[in-house]
């Protein structure tokens, strides 16, 4: 049987979400949203030489926006690399950040509820209207 493209050294096509996945698998400072080291994509594309630096930032990407990994930056005061050892300081200003994100992600999701019951409601007495109406007209008719 002769495939074209595959070879038995071509990896499947690895998603941000799987390789997530194999990291919090792979690395308790994953696992336990630790504060990640500045540069610890290189740390990872070292041990790692496979993976693809897309998919690597978009996985960064989704963790560190996390809202977990968002609470946990708020308070932290040290950072961590791949092996679990501290590395340098959390700083005040990506304190600061993790707040203001998590502060900014409350309202709008607030925000988005406040909308869904202004529009359940306005639903509710429209349909409250369309009964009355039909009550009104509809014994005469």
């Amino acid at each position: 049987m002769n495939t074209v493209n595959a070879t038995p050294e071509t990896p499947p096509a690895q998603t941000p979400r799987s390789l997530l996945k194999k990291l919090q698998a792979d690395f308790a400072v994953f696992r336990d949203s630790q504060p990640l080291a500045i540069g610890i994509d290189k740390q990872l594309l070292a041990r790692m030489p496979e993976i693809q630096r897309k998919v690597l930032r978009v996985a960064l990407g989704i963790h560190t926006n996390s809202m977990r990994y968002l609470k946990v930056m708020e308070k932290a005061t040290v950072r961590f690399d791949l092996d679990g050892n501290s590395t340098d300081e959390v700083t005040d200003e990506h304190r600061k950040h993790a707040s203001e994100t998590i502060r900014e992600r409350l309202k709008k999701e607030a925000e988005k509820r406040k909308a869904e019951r202004a529009a359940e409601a306005a639903e509710r007495q429209r349909t409250e209207k369309l009964g009355q109406l039909l009550e009104k007209f509809g014994r005469n008719g």
